[in-house]
């Protein structure tokens, strides 16, 4: 800031370049102006509605499209951000638990075999799996 204070000061003197060069600042540097953030305040209140008029179903991308029916033109990432800062999480995306129900046909079968393949004659023990049978089309 103390560089961009004296050239400022001493632009009726100098030229612009010229007091970069002498105070080792790049003419970018001197001329950058930061990009103001757009005021997400307004938006807070339309997400909140549309949030809560979809009783917490809706994530960002639904909110987007609602958004858009009502004139807005943001990004998805935005709606995110607000919801984040919000509080607000869709009942969809905390993960459920459902547990496993074994089916009667799941049973444990005990390992006879034991992996000992070894036998003097042929096909005395015969191993198949039998993953998958389409029974009757269901």
């Amino acid at each position: 800031m103390a560089k961009e204070n004296v050239i400022k000061n001493n632009l009726h003197k100098y030229s612009v370049s010229a007091m970069c060069k002498v105070l080792q600042l790049s003419r970018s540097t001197y001329y950058y102006e930061a990009k103001q953030k757009g005021n997400e305040n307004i938006l807070e209140a339309p997400i909140m509605k549309i949030f809560k008029d979809s009783r917490s179903n809706y994530g960002a991308r639904k909110i987007k499209i609602e958004l858009e029916k009502e004139g807005y033109q943001v990004s998805g990432r935005k709606i995110s951000r607000i919801m984040r800062a919000s509080g607000l999480i869709s009942k969809y995306t905390i993960a459920q638990f459902k547990p496993h129900v074994d089916k009667c046909n799941e049973s444990k079968v005990s390992n006879l075999v034991k992996r000992e393949f070894k036998n003097q004659s042929h096909l005395i023990i015969v191993v198949s799996d039998l993953t998958y049978v389409c029974v009757d089309m269901s």
